[in-house]
Formats: C-alpha cells, sequence, structure tokens
C-alpha cells in the first residue's frame, strides 16, 4: 500500500488564488466593490473547508491505518427473507427449574431402621390401654424381655403411607408378669434424620385377640399382623390358640383394619367339663349276685360347647355295667373285662348332664371295697379329645363297697 502524501495548505492557497484571479473581469468600480466583498466571504469558507480536508484527511486516515484490530463479536443469524421463523429442533430438559407456580418434589426420608439402632434409640410409643403400668415417652426398646421394659419381638420394612420411601414397623411387648400387653407400632424418619412414630397399627386386648405373634408389609403397604385369641400361659398352650392374619392399612391419619377376618369363632379348647360321682353300694340280688348304681353328673362351665361327652371308667375287671342308664351311650359299653366307656351328647357353657349308671358283681367274685376312677372328656367334630385348662376337675373318684 503506498503511503498517503501530505499537501502543504500554504502551497494550495496559493495556487488557489492564481487561479481564480485570471478568471476574473473587472467590471465597474461598485461592482468591483461587491464582487470582492462577495469573493472575499466565499474564499475564506472554501479556504477554511479546504484546510480542514487537507489536514483531517491525511491525519484520520493514518490513524485508522495504525488502529489495532478490534476483536470479533458474535455472529448473529441471519434473518429470514421472508419473514418465516425457522423451525428448529425440540430442546431436552435438562433439569433446571420448575415452571412458575410448581415447587419442587422433596424427596421422602429412608424409614428404614435397623433393630439396632431401634435398641439403642429413645423411641415414643402410643398410649397403652388403660390400667397397664407401660411407658410410652422416651422408650428404650429392648431385646431380653426384662421386667418393667418394653421389649422389640419382630420387625418388617415396607411403604406404608405410600411416599415411596420403606417405613418400619415393630412389634412390642410391655413385660409384666405372664401376659404383657402388646401393640403394632409403625416408625418412619422425620426431615432431620430422627425417628418420628407413625401410629399404632393394633393392640392387644383383654377378650379377644390376646396374642399378636407376627408382622409382615405387603408390596402394596398393607402392613399384616398374626393375631391370637388367647394368649399362652397360665396353663393354656399356644397351639390351643386360634390364629389368624389381618390387614391394616394406613389412611393419612391411622390405620384402620382392611382385610382378614374381625373375630375369632369360639375356641374348643375353652371348654371346661367338671365331672362327679356318687359312691357305688352293692347290695345282694336275689340271683346272690351283687348290684348298685352310681350317679354321675357332668357340667361345663366353661365358655365353650362340648360337641360330645365321653365317659371313661376304670373298674375292676368283675364290676360290669348293668342296667337301662346305659341306653344314653351313643355306643354299648363292654361288658367284658378293662375299663368302660360312654360317650354321651354335648353340652353348652353352663349345661350339664346326670346319669344313673348301675353295676353288678358276680356273686362268686366279690370285688371287696375300693376306688375306681371316672374322666370326663370333651371331644371335637373329629372324635379327639380336647385338652383343657383345668383337668384336675375331669377326673373324680368312684368309691366302690
Amino acid at each position: 500500500m503506498p503511503d498517503s502524501e501530505i499537501l502543504d495548505p500554504t502551497e494550495e492557497f496559493a495556487r488557489y488564488r492564481r487561479t481564480v484571479l485570471d478568471s476574473v473581469v473587472v467590471p465597474g468600480p461598485a461592482a468591483i466593490r461587491r464582487t470582492v466583498r462577495l469573493r472575499r466571504r466565499r474564499r475564506w469558507a472554501a479556504l477554511v473547508a479546504a484546510a480542514l480536508a487537507l489536514l483531517t484527511g491525511p491525519t484520520l486516515g493514518y490513524v485508522a491505518l495504525h488502529r489495532p484490530e478490534p476483536r470479533p463479536g458474535p455472529v448473529l443469524p441471519t434473518p429470514d427473507a421472508t419473514g418465516t421463523p425457522t423451525p428448529t429442533a425440540p430442546t431436552t430438559p435438562t433439569g433446571g427449574p420448575p415452571p412458575t407456580g410448581a415447587g419442587p418434589t422433596a424427596t421422602p426420608p429412608d424409614g428404614r431402621i435397623s433393630r439396632g439402632e431401634l435398641l439403642a434409640t429413645p423411641v415414643t410409643l402410643p398410649t397403652w390401654p388403660t390400667g397397664a403400668a407401660c411407658p410410652t415417652a422416651g422408650v428404650r426398646l429392648t431385646a431380653d424381655g426384662q421386667e418393667g421394659r418394653n421389649a422389640l419381638l419382630a420387625l418388617a420394612h415396607g411403604d406404608v403411607d405410600g411416599d415411596g420411601a420403606q417405613e418400619t414397623v415393630v412389634l412390642v411387648q410391655c413385660v409384666f408378669g405372664t401376659h404383657g400387653w402388646q401393640q403394632v407400632v409403625a416408625f418412619d424418619r422425620g426431615t432431620a434424620g430422627r425417628i418420628v412414630t407413625v401410629g399404632r397399627v393394633v393392640v392387644s386386648a383383654r377378650e379377644r385377640p390376646q396374642w399378636l405373634i407376627g408382622v409382615q408389609v405387603r408390596g402394596d403397604g398393607v402392613v399384616r399382623v398374626q393375631v391370637g385369641d388367647i394368649y399362652p400361659g397360665g396353663g393354656w398352650a399356644g397351639e390351643w390358640s386360634q390364629r389368624q392374619w389381618r390387614g391394616y392399612r394406613w389412611d393419612g391419619g391411622s390405620f384402620r383394619q382392611v382385610s382378614g377376618p374381625t373375630g375369632f369363632p369360639t375356641n374348643p379348647h375353652e371348654v371346661n367339663l367338671v365331672v362327679t360321682a356318687t359312691e357305688l353300694v352293692l347290695g345282694v340280688a336275689p340271683d346272690g349276685s351283687r348290684t348298685g348304681s352310681t350317679t354321675v353328673r357332668v357340667r361345663n362351665t366353661g365358655t365353650a360347647p362340648a360337641r360330645s361327652v365321653a365317659l371313661r371308667f376304670d373298674l375292676p375287671a368283675a364290676l360290669r355295667p348293668d342296667g337301662d342308664g346305659w341306653a344314653a351311650c351313643r355306643s354299648a359299653p363292654g361288658t367284658t373285662g378293662g375299663p368302660v366307656r360312654c360317650e354321651v351328647a354335648g353340652l353348652a357353657p353352663g349345661a350339664e348332664i346326670r346319669l344313673v349308671l348301675g353295676l353288678r358283681v358276680a356273686g362268686d367274685d366279690p370285688p371287696g371295697a375300693g376306688t375306681a376312677e371316672l374322666t370326663a372328656s370333651a371331644l371335637d367334630a373329629d372324635h379327639r379329645v380336647v385338652a383343657e385348662v383345668v383337668e384336675y376337675d375331669n377326673v373324680t373318684p368312684l368309691r366302690y363297697r
């Protein structure tokens, strides 16, 4: 690029004067004066403009040539000549802030609590039944069933409140004596991570159910509790208790039963037969044998019916059934040696039956005086003996002479 030419304003001004003066036509004196004044004004204006152009033009060009290159800016998209916006592909959400009016979704706390943490952390339990001297606030659960403590018997996990996170369901027992109250309780974690009580699922009752046995949580959030009608102990065997699975669901404020039975049928083991027999006095019959009778009384003092009652007489071999009193038996009693059995109709709670039963011994084989034994047993529908809590009153001595 050639260097810019630098002009001398003085020389240019002289050249301009020579050129303009040579072309001037001399008019009259007045016209000359007017013309001269006008030309002087125009000349000075032109000179100033030329001077400015000659001075500033090269200078600005020089500055422009030596100015540093500007930094490139962003390239803006060229607008469509037709004014129609060009469609663009949809963008995928990147997890930015939610739309206006929709708050962020909070992650529910993880309420899965281990057995060890439950045993090490004080918890709050729902109230126990009236009269139960069991603590509820700041309770430290125990695993060894200490007297006067709340024992942790079973534990299960599952989403019981429908928040997408698991909670913890436990079976606890207030250990006082042989029959401590029990309840199933649901726990969760608060926002600070502390253990909080959701609510009580079910509690044992003085009537039914007396026994809470196990706990599960189904995939749909239903808490299943295995319950028994009668708590074992005091002579009551655990296998005698009737067991059921009942389902409970959280409705936002409490647990309510949604599946399983709501009551128990009568427990057959709650029958209680009491038997007595009068003394058997044998007298001499006209044929020389000895005969007599005893009055047998069987009462049902329990709360369950006996479907049938079986009597068993452990008698000497020489003493055999005699008379019409044995017709009440559903099957004929044996007439040969060994125990004598008689099955009679069932007994409702509070009912009793009386039988006058005769016995005979051959004259040449007197048994002498002694004591036999009479046992009364309740039978179920399959003719199996139903065990009772109180068994000593099912047996009575039968004295004879």
